[in-house]
């Protein structure tokens, strides 16, 4: 779907703060989620002013932080701040310590693709301890099998939620919200805006560097480390977008390693094998270990597929490998070897949430239809 920009007649803060106040005005409660990063702390900035202003109210308001327990002690620190913050003004902060599935990344070669928060079964090795005043249990959840996206619009459904998403993070992200908005809708069936989706990067560096919002020091390490600025993200630990700094970061976190491995040993592999395809990586350091690529990724890929219980061992991996199988099936007449790479890439490295399968979609599609527009105008 070709997405059409529009220039507005405001800036992206205004546009913003508009949308907030759009939110309150509704008279409802107001949910606001809080990771500690770059979009969260736009976020929260943004709403502090219109509450200091006296814009909005802050009795609506309920901030809420999901710990995800594998997180860095400086984002746990600046959480505990705008913690303190925004109860002084009135707001209700709730801290959730729970035991929520997320997926990992390092369980590739394991049976078993999701990490439980907080698991009662591995107390021992639990990354951190929370805090004092965490929440470590909720009638509305159900511990070891709900991910936070299944358990928060539950908690959620009596008022709206304000989330930090932002359109420049993906494609897809892009295209989603310009279908919505394009049908008239202006927040999705979980009750969720998105006050700043149309910031860029550089938007929120330059809001944050303007209204001197102190950040982690987390974002200026991975920055020393040499993450390029749009590679700046700081999540769970073993989400994709942080495991590609663990090993960089143990110079700057001495414990973090060891911490890590202890309660994942799987972990190691990071620093065994980062700049491999095990990872989906295409660094200059994977293209001289490996050396010249000249495998045939289209008969890999008919080989694993042909024998689906070997390769994909347990039911949510069977399940992403259908849908790329499906996937090749249909782009076969059209993909190239790089493209095949590509998606045997996205298969070997895991791809639970299928950010790389929609990724691929949009790339060999949007590939195809380039070509051919270049051969009707010939």
């Amino acid at each position: 779907m070709a997405v059409k920009r529009c220039a507005a007649s405001i800036d992206v803060v205004q546009a913003a703060k508009m949308r907030i106040r759009n939110v309150f005005r509704n008279g409802l409660p107001v949910y606001m989620s809080f990771s500690g990063g770059k979009d969260s702390l736009v976020m929260a900035q943004l709403v502090l002013e219109l509450i200091q202003t006296g814009e909005i109210n802050p009795a609506q308001l309920t901030v809420q932080f999901i710990d995800e327990e594998a997180i860095f002690s400086c984002i746990e620190e600046k959480v505990k701040e705008w913690r303190r913050r925004f109860m002084l003004l009135g707001a209700k902060f709730e801290w959730y310590c729970l035991e929520v599935k997320h997926f990992n990344c390092f369980n590739e070669l394991s049976n078993d693709e999701t990490f439980i928060c907080w698991d009662r079964y591995k107390k021992d090795v639990w990354v951190r301890n929370p805090p004092s005043f965490a929440i470590r249990e909720h009638p509305k959840l159900r511990p070891r099998l709900d991910a936070y996206q299944d358990f928060l619009p539950r908690v959620c459904s009596d008022g709206i939620t304000i989330v930090g998403i932002r359109t420049a993070e993906s494609v897809q992200r892009l295209q989603n919200i310009a279908s919505m908005l394009r049908a008239g809708r202006t927040m999705t069936n979980k009750q969720q805006v998105f006050p700043i989706y149309d910031w860029t990067n550089n938007d929120v560096w330059l809001y944050l560097l303007r209204e001197k919002v102190d950040i982690p020091e987390i974002y200026l390490f991975l920055w020393q480390a040499g993450t390029r600025k749009g590679q700046l993200r700081v999540s769970q630990f073993f989400s994709v977008d942080t495991a590609r700094s663990l090993v960089k970061m143990n110079e700057y976190y001495p414990d973090l390693m060891e911490r890590i491995i202890k309660r994942e040993p799987n972990a190691y592999l990071a620093s065994l094998y980062w700049d491999s395809e095990m990872f989906g990586r295409s660094t200059a350091a994977r293209k001289q270990n490996e050396g010249e690529d000249r495998k045939d990724y289209k008969a890999a890929l008919l080989e694993m597929f042909s024998d689906m219980d070997l390769y994909f061992g347990n039911g949510h991996k069977r399940y992403v490998a259908e849908r790329y199988r499906d996937f090749f099936m249909r782009v076969s007449v059209i993909a190239d070897n790089k493209d095949y790479k590509a998606i045997y890439e996205g298969l070997i490295s895991g791809d639970p949430k299928f950010r790389t399968f929609r990724a691929l979609y949009q790339r060999i599609y949007g590939k195809y239809i380039i070509q051919a527009k270049k051969k009707e105008g010939r």
